[in-house]
């Protein structure tokens, strides 16, 4: 029997079309603001890479990298630079309001698989965070001059471009790497590896892995390597290998890249582990003028290298901003945030540390609680309400909230209309992961790894038109408006919900739930006799009395902002 067109591939097709135009063409999408700094009203979108859009299938299998046949969790799936650029090209990043784009580490992983879960699925760095060169690009990723060009076309769209950076730790020692650098502790016969035979495959006990990274380098727990400590500082997270970030003693090249032809890592005189580490990844700043860094297990690694990574990336930028005049988003400095599991809205002593914003782990369980099966909005305003008089301004520091993480969970699908209100009208700084913005569903996990659901492939031909153009309307206005993020906030009324927030030189009122003929609240906020716009359906209307009458979309919001 033929599919009903409503569920049928070209149906999903025609509304995706649909939607992505009436976004770019409504008649509010011009419509004038004051945006603010990207440290006030960062806007950012964090995407796996790997699991975007595969721009270029030829560099799939690089390293000799294959899929294990089993639901590829844990495997490469394509998505790559080539990718992100075609993408920033059709203009799905602008039509979201997007103002940096967060990928994950791009720089060489460890070339094979190690055990995920409880040895249930074959586990590659596709994530970024199984180092294994800080020099060079990962071939899976692509090339320097797709690099360049995917910074180039961000930069001209005033997008700027973050790296998922890790000082903490390298990857592990698997098998295809530990084989191809010659360490000399992996057994014949490594090649037939499989989940259940893969560590009697290599000899943890061999004075040889003085060949990998070296004990003047790393905490791994090996023969010849002090163990990791108990302390946040010197513990290995997950029994990864723990760089000593935090020693005084001058150490060359690591063994393993010594060995490795094609590294650029050269030896630094009287340089530190720490040392390496800020130059390698600095490096990508003054090359290709990469923005700023999201730095990963923050409180696993000393503030003093913290300090010198934003030195070192602050004067990388400079320098390339200098050199490369005419391909800079601005001359704002280079910014940092950082994973500090459980970090709130607070300013605490990271600030002080290189950081300009902070991850927020306080918004998604709260968020989720005023998502609910309905939007409660007296839970709503309540948090709303805590969050401004943190964020806003005198207060100087910023956050990054977020709904869905590749660390937690994705938020709830079903309500992804008043989720995408609830983060896009946030106080603060905001985080879109991939797919929040599609309603992308959560993919295949084991028992030993339910996190890996959230790395699923974006679903570019499943996408929910409604949700994207939704998320759509409301990122080109939070783009346009820096009051959401860093203004006063004030509730108008209970029914419609309506909320003011109001900066130095701009302001909105925001209602949620409003019927046909609503009359919305603006007194305090615009005068009589002003013009506004409805950011959302692009009407305009006068205030009178203190009110604007307006007739919403039917989803029940309104965007007002003064008319130009």
């Amino acid at each position: 029997m033929k599919k009903p067109l409503s569920r049928s591939p070209l149906w999903r097709w025609v509304a995706t079309l649909a939607a992505v135009w009436m976004v770019l063409s409504w008649p509010g999408a011009h419509a004038q603001g004051v945006a603010g700094s990207f440290a006030d009203n960062p806007i950012v979108y964090f995407v796996v890479t790997d699991r975007f859009f595969d721009g270029d299938p030829g560099n799939n299998n690089s390293y000799g990298r294959q899929k294990d046949g089993k639901k590829e969790i844990g495997t490469w799936h394509g998505g790559d630079l080539a990718g992100l650029t075609k993408k920033l090209k059709e203009g799905w990043f602008q039509k979201l309001g997007i103002n940096a784009i967060w990928i994950t580490a791009p720089y060489e992983q460890i070339h094979g698989w190690v055990v995920g879960g409880n040895k249930e699925f074959e586990h590659y760095a596709y994530h970024g965070y199984y180092g294994l060169d800080w020099t060079v690009l990962d071939k899976n990723m692509g090339t320097d001059a797709e690099l360049r060009e995917f910074v180039d076309t961000a930069h001209a769209q005033k997008i700027r471009v973050l790296f998922d950076v890790v000082m903490n730790h390298p990857g592990y020692g698997d098998l295809v790497t530990l084989s191809e650098y010659k360490v000399g502790v992996v057994w014949d016969g490594w090649q037939n590896a499989g989940l259940q035979n893969y560590h009697s495959l290599i000899d943890y006990n061999s004075t040889k892995w003085a060949n990998w990274w070296g004990p003047d380098w790393v905490r791994a727990g090996l023969r010849g390597y002090k163990e990791g400590g108990r302390d946040d500082l010197t513990m290995q997270l997950a029994f990864l290998p723990d760089f000593k970030t935090e020693q005084t003693t001058p150490v060359g090249l690591p063994p393993i890249l010594k060995n490795k032809p094609d590294t650029r890592a050269k030896e630094l005189d009287k340089a530190t582990v720490r040392d390496y580490l800020v130059a390698w990844l600095t490096q990508w700043v003054r090359d290709f003028g990469i923005d700023g860094f999201r730095c990963d297990t923050v409180k696993h690694v000393e503030a003093d290298s913290w300090i010198a990574l934003k030195k070192a990336g602050t004067e990388a930028l400079v320098a390339w901003k200098a050199a490369n005049p005419a391909r800079k988003v601005d001359d704002a400095p280079f910014w940092m945030t950082g994973e500090d599991w459980g970090h709130g809205i607070a300013r605490t002593k990271r600030f002080d540390t290189g950081f300009d914003n902070m991850i927020n782990f306080d918004f998604q369980s709260r968020a989720e609680n005023a998502i609910g099966k309905a939007l409660n909005t007296a839970t709503l305003d309540k948090l709303y309400d805590e969050y401004a008089k943190v964020l806003s301004a005198p207060n100087a520091h910023n956050v990054l909230s977020y709904l869905s993480s590749h660390d937690t969970s994705l938020y709830e699908r079903a309500r992804s209309i008043d989720a995408g209100s609830v983060l896009l009208l946030a106080p603060g700084g905001v985080q879109i992961f991939y797919g929040d913005e599609t309603a992308r569903a959560a993919g295949p996990f084991t028992p030993g790894d339910k996190q890996q659901a959230t790395r699923s492939d974006m679903n570019w031909s499943s996408i929910d038109a409604q949700t994207l153009e939704h998320w759509s309307l409301l990122g080109q206005f939070r783009a346009r408006h820096v009051a959401l993020a860093r203004g006063a906030h004030t509730r108008l009324a209970d029914t419609p919900y309506t909320f003011a927030r109001v900066a130095a030189n701009d302001k909105v009122v925001i209602a949620l739930g409003a019927g046909a003929g609503a009359k919305i609240k603006v007194a305090g906020v615009f005068a009589d006799g002003t013009a506004v716009r409805d950011g959302y359906t692009g009407s305009s209307a006068t205030v009178a009395g203190g009110e604007v009458v307006v007739t919403p979309h039917a989803r029940g919001v309104v965007l007002l902002e003064a008319a130009p």
